[in-house]
């Protein structure tokens, strides 16, 4: 079977990205297959988050920001000045390394996504709730306490919850920036499990500084340094027979 029967999800040509005078990104061009998890590896600052936030725009956030080039997620280039950046958002969700659930109810953490695009109904937001929930291994653990405030959660339980609530809004991609350098070991192996699980129907692209997570969850790696992407393919072959001394040297623990 292989990846090379997947389709293309996201590709990114000649991507440059500038802060103020400082270029972050440097002529990136890589592949993004759909239904699977592609792992950004290399050492900090090499631009693996820069390139992670520029697939639903979130540098248009940082002052000073510059992007030249297209990332075409399904054909369509997503710097295009027509995109509805909202329903970007919706369509590509975000986690982040520290999680970030909103002060309010479990139930409302969930629920915000479906609210802010219109739904309505109690009947209709239950069923998302309790759906993206279990969708997130989540479910079991909060049912009885949904009305509590999200922030007595654990830190693990907190960061499923912030993969429910970018759940509640069916995204087709989910972008995670170092999802469990935050956490525990036992709260790790549990959001590997749901990378792994939610790969089935959606596109992951995961940060990661651990390299032995890159090789457990996914499918695809790339390797950054300094701005670009020196290598990328196969997770399997990325790690065992890496076609570039850089990559071979950084996986061997002898830099970065």
């Amino acid at each position: 079977m292989g990846n090379r029967e997947k389709a293309t999800k996201i590709s990114v040509k000649d991507l440059d990205l500038f802060y103020g005078g400082s270029h972050a990104l440097k002529k990136v061009n890589m592949e993004i297959s759909s239904r699977g998890v592609t792992a950004f590896i290399g050492p900090s600052g090499c631009g693996k988050s820069s390139l992670l936030r520029c697939i639903n725009r979130m540098n248009d956030l940082v002052e000073g920001v510059r992007v030249r080039g297209k990332i075409l997620l399904d054909g369509e280039d997503v710097y295009d000045r027509r995109v509805d950046i909202t329903l970007l958002r919706k369509k590509v969700g975000m986690v982040f390394q520290q999680p970030t659930p909103f002060p309010m109810s479990i139930y409302d953490n969930v629920a915000y996504g479906p609210r802010l695009h219109g739904v309505r109904s109690k009947q209709v937001l239950d069923g998302v709730v309790e759906e993206a929930l279990k969708s997130a291994a989540l479910y079991g653990e909060v049912k009885d306490r949904l009305k509590k405030p999200a922030l007595g959660l654990s830190g693990g339980q907190q960061q499923r919850l912030c993969i429910a609530r970018a759940l509640a809004v069916q995204p087709e991609v989910i972008l995670m920036d170092e999802p469990t350098s935050a956490l525990d070991p036992a709260s790790t192996l549990k959001i590997e499990e749901l990378i792994k699980a939610m790969k089935k129907d959606r596109t992951i692209v995961i940060v990661t500084h651990n390299m032995q997570q890159a090789v457990r969850v996914s499918d695809d790696t790339a390797f950054f340094l300094a701005g670009e992407v020196v290598e990328s393919g196969s997770t399997g072959s990325v790690f065992s027979r890496p076609r570039d001394k850089r990559t071979q040297d950084y996986i061997a623990g002898r830099f970065g």
